[in-house]
């Protein structure tokens, strides 16, 4: 964690990157961890990649997003639908940290309802024609390749996938937006104007990515939930030193009882919720989750998991009291970084709706 630590504070108040910090993960395996071996990866599973999440998330949750959207949500993809000449065009460079790689879902006006995307692509001879845009993109100022999504027909479910290359003629990047939280891992706009696709980059058949794409996003949620797990551990910690060593009245306020309830209660949250994310990790290796049923564990790991996280920094400041609401301590970026969690990656009001009609069907939705 040598490469997180000593950077993370500056990278905060600068809205940095960590570029460096990438190319070690590559060193170490980290960026193919769930990868297989055949294709260059490290050939781990999903319980490990959680575990990296929790590991890094723990120190600088910013760089730990922007890892995950580089290995979940574009290596991991191309690994899994790729053919086998666009894995080795791509794969090898990603893999090494020399690119930075990202994922084109969202639009302005379809962030939740992922299937109103307008974003289209038209086949002119043998290549695509992409026109539209996509947001809240991770790693969209600094990333080499992304793995995007668009329209193909005239169905909602009609949507291709394409691997977009920076420097394509047509694409570009829109601003980087300046975040209350996860402010070292760069988020902005992918913007396709007339852009020109090779047929060659089309990932799949045409208008068939709908099972893939929603397949992945029970994955991202399932490892996501390690990087809120991983700010509730250091927020525990931190409080936990604190209060052994703040003395009011003149004794530790660690003796207190209400400073104790708090304490107690995060870290019985916690303990809960790390059982359920690695349990659901541990199902998604096992192969017991398919379809809706994957989806509605991935949504109970992650709601829960973020739901805890931002409360229990919460608690963390205001067991620290004036300290905890200053820069002189980390609680308070821990508490940013972790509200994001209940935004990105499905809303929890969108968890909440996955999770109920699994539980009641069509009575959910009457």
């Amino acid at each position: 964690m040598g490469h997180l630590a000593p950077h993370i504070n500056t990278l905060d108040d600068e809205e940095g990157f960590n570029r460096d910090a990438f190319f070690k993960m590559g060193e170490l395996g980290l960026l193919g961890i769930i990868i297989p071996e055949e294709d260059g990866g490290a050939g781990l599973d999903a319980v490990a990649t959680t575990i990296a999440m929790e590991e890094m998330g723990a120190v600088d949750a910013s760089t730990t997003l922007s890892y995950l959207a580089h290995t979940i949500l574009c290596v991991n993809q191309i690994a899994n639908n790729c053919s086998k000449e666009q894995k080795q065009k791509f794969l090898p460079k990603l893999i090494s940290g020399e690119w930075i790689g990202g994922m084109g879902m969202s639009e302005p006006d379809a962030g939740s309802d992922a299937l109103g995307m307008k974003t289209k692509a038209l086949l002119r001879g043998n290549s695509y024609i992409l026109n539209g845009s996509k947001t809240w993109i991770t790693n969209g100022p600094v990333g080499d390749i992304f793995y995007v999504y668009a329209k193909t027909g005239g169905k909602k479910t009609d949507i291709s996938t394409f691997i977009i290359e920076r420097g394509m003629r047509g694409f570009s990047t829109g601003k980087k937006f300046s975040k209350m939280g996860m402010r070292a891992s760069p988020t902005g706009e992918l913007v396709f104007t007339e852009c020109e696709v090779p047929l060659s980059n089309r990932v799949g058949t045409e208008s068939g990515s709908i099972k893939m794409m929603m397949r992945n996003l029970d994955i991202e949620r399932i490892t996501i939930a390690g990087i809120s797990i991983g700010i509730a551990r250091a927020s525990i910690e931190t409080a936990t030193t604190y209060a052994k060593e703040r003395k009011q009245f003149g004794k530790p306020i660690g003796s207190f009882q209400q400073i104790q309830e708090r304490l107690t209660e995060a870290a019985a949250w916690y303990e809960a919720c790390r059982c359920l994310t690695y349990t659901a990790a541990k199902m998604w290796d096992s192969g017991l989750m398919t379809g809706k049923e994957a989806s509605m564990m991935a949504a109970k790991a992650k709601l829960q998991s973020a739901q805890m996280a931002t409360q229990v920094a919460l608690d963390a400041i205001q067991i620290l009291g004036g300290y905890g609401y200053t820069r002189e301590f980390p609680v308070e970026r821990y508490m940013r970084d972790a509200k994001l969690m209940e935004i990105g990656a499905g809303t929890n009001e969108i968890l909440r709706l996955i999770i109920a009609r699994q539980m009641l069907g069509e009575v959910a939705d009457a």
